[in-house]
């Protein structure tokens, strides 16, 4: 694991690349509640200029379900894996492979919002994933979190509690961003390439895992201690600088972005 002292900041690769993104606390500043970040223009503009460079390799890997991001992005669509992993749109306009909500976690979700009575605790139900933020109630974490990890004797077996930076959530075993990323790597638009990853969050270890195992880029956003992750920028807005100046190169001509396919595994 690496620490904040010996985290870099990442250098544009030279060679083919995939661009995978984490969202809320990566590209958008948190909120109190999901639903109160919104997207500018300029980062409207930013990923579409990305994207084109990259040839369509280019994905979100999000908690948020596909649904949700199509809303807070929109009329911008692009690949994206949600739910960690959980939902899939493996083309710009395709379907989305969606997941339902059991009913066990749909009774759960009742149970802790009752449990819990706070109007600053927002209680995301997506599907086979229950998520408690919060962040606009921090000293009712510990108790979200007992309570999530209680209900883990009672549920079928395959589900873990991952806790985050001002939340907890609920989700089965194979929700995972690096499984996600790995999935992207088998398709045309992405094969032979190079991953990087950015993301903010504990949710995006296993990303950071599965990217440094390919030989990739894993940028921790952020970073607040050990991290899976070998390059880190320091917040949102360094992060978009990044992405931004990354573009520009490219379009200076400076970079390897749109170099042949290297199709040397990395898997």
């Amino acid at each position: 694991m690496s620490t904040l002292s010996n985290l870099t900041v990442p250098k544009v690769p030279q060679d083919a690349w995939a661009l995978f993104l984490d969202i809320d606390g990566t590209l958008l500043e948190h909120a109190a509640h999901p639903d109160a970040v919104v997207v500018g223009d300029e980062l409207r503009t930013l990923l579409v200029g990305l994207e084109l460079q990259l040839d369509g390799a280019l994905a979100f890997i999000t908690g948020r379900s596909i649904a949700a991001v199509d809303h807070l992005f929109q009329p911008l669509r692009l690949r994206a894996a949600g739910l960690y992993g959980l939902e899939h749109r493996l083309t710009r306009d395709g379907p989305v492979e969606a997941a339902g909500e059991p009913a066990d976690i749909a009774a759960l979700a009742e149970e802790i919002e009752a449990e819990l009575d706070s109007a600053d605790v927002y209680i995301e139900r997506k599907g086979p994933i229950l998520a408690i933020h919060t962040r606009a109630a921090p000293h009712l974490l510990q108790r979200a979190t007992q309570l999530v990890e209680q209900a883990l004797d009672r549920l079928p077996v395959g589900y873990r509690v991952l806790a985050g930076n001002a939340g907890v959530e609920l989700m089965p075993l194979e929700a995972a961003k690096g499984a996600a990323i790995r999935r992207f790597l088998d398709l045309p638009a992405f094969e032979g390439r190079r991953p990087v990853f950015l993301g903010d969050d504990t949710s995006d270890e296993n990303g950071f895992e599965a990217v440094n195992e390919m030989d990739g880029i894993s940028i921790r956003i952020k970073p607040r201690g050990p991290t899976a992750a070998r390059h880190a920028l320091a917040d949102v807005g360094e992060a978009l600088a990044w992405l931004g100046a990354v573009s520009q190169s490219n379009l200076d001509g400076s970079t390897g972005l749109i170099h042949p396919l290297n199709r040397r595994s990395r898997r």
